[in-house]
């Protein structure tokens, strides 16, 4: 692609966080293992683009306000939540007192743990732009706006409970259910579905729902050049998929996990290197390991999910996904 339609697509994109549109997202929940998810996408070439949604209460239940965003709308959805307001309720209070006093362009969904007994709620607005459409089910809750059509809704939701595995799969799933050329319709001349995307997953033991401290925590947007961020997604959410917990197994074992600036490497086999990776895979550091226990420093790294990716004498590596949190 053109280096100016590039640039004719980041000024297109940049433009639309003016309007504040997000697009398509589901939240859910498992009663069964207590995990909360929040998962979706939009046609804004930005860190935050479609993330800026995603309001996940720990131990409670996740919010998504969307269609012409207002922070203050989803301040006041999370205080609702916290205040042990269901889903519905929540809905209610969020048309009754909307920041602009016009609810009819908005679009809301929550979904709630419930002790195990989930509850959900969805809410769209008559002037949300065409097409939109909400779903909900006993533990989920979808939505989207400015749609190349209803269907990508429909799949959303068709993929979500038709998918065997866990909460996590079960939005990745959701997500690519709504991959399509213009899933956000702005994006349809470009060829993809959306220009930025996040799936995010807390479950009992996590403790911070900020970005990037959560137990799955991913986000992609486009940034030199143009490409499909569903699939980019997909990409980091299977490498997540395939870490390593087993270290003791191998003989190597890191600690402590969640750190605060040190890690530990113990090792019975030989490791030649550490490398730092971030969630999008790309290298942050390279570390020598040259004894059978090793720190290494990642204080001056920023708070977040990474992966540690570790080499032995024959090349072979083994990766565990690991957590910096000062």
């Amino acid at each position: 692609m053109k280096k100016t339609t590039f640039y004719f697509l980041f000024f297109f994109l940049s433009i639309s966080l003016t309007y504040g549109q997000h697009t398509f997202s589901i939240v859910a929940v498992d009663p069964v293992t207590g995990e909360i998810g929040s998962a979706g996408a939009t046609c804004i070439s930005a860190e935050d683009g479609a993330l800026a949604i995603s309001d996940i209460v720990l131990g409670v239940g996740a919010i998504h306000t969307q269609s012409f965003y207002s922070p203050t709308n989803q301040n006041n959805a999370r205080t609702r939540m916290e205040a042990g307001d269901t889903p519905e309720e929540i809905m209610q209070w969020l048309q009754d007192n909307d920041v602009s006093n016009d609810p009819s362009f908005r679009q809301y969904t929550a979904v709630t743990l419930n002790n195990g007994n989930p509850l959900s709620a969805a809410f769209t607005g008559p002037n949300c732009f065409e097409e939109f459409i909400h779903a909900t089910g006993p533990n989920y809750s979808i939505a989207g706006n400015i749609l190349i059509s209803q269907d990508v809704v429909t799949d959303m939701e068709t993929a979500f409970l038709t998918t065997e595995g866990s909460l996590a799969e079960k939005l990745m799933a959701a997500l690519q259910g709504a991959k399509r050329p213009g899933a956000d319709s702005r994006c349809l001349e470009f060829g993809i579905s959306s220009a930025s995307a996040f799936i995010r997953v807390a479950d009992p033991s996590d403790t911070d729902s900020s970005y990037g401290n959560l137990s799955l925590d991913l986000n992609v947007w486009i940034t030199s050049e143009v490409f499909e961020p569903i699939d980019e997604l997909q990409i980091l959410f299977d490498q997540s998929l395939s870490v390593e917990d087993t270290f003791a197994v191998k003989g190597v074992n890191i600690y402590p996990n969640p750190s605060k600036g040190e890690l530990y490497i113990k090792s019975v086999v030989k490791v030649k290197e550490a490398i730092l990776l971030n969630i999008m895979g790309q290298e942050i550091a390279r570390f020598p390991i040259t004894e059978n226990l090793t720190s290494i420093d990642v204080s001056k790294y920023r708070n977040g999910v990474y992966f540690l990716t570790l080499k032995n004498d024959t090349g072979i590596t083994t990766t565990q996904k690991v957590i910096i949190k000062k």
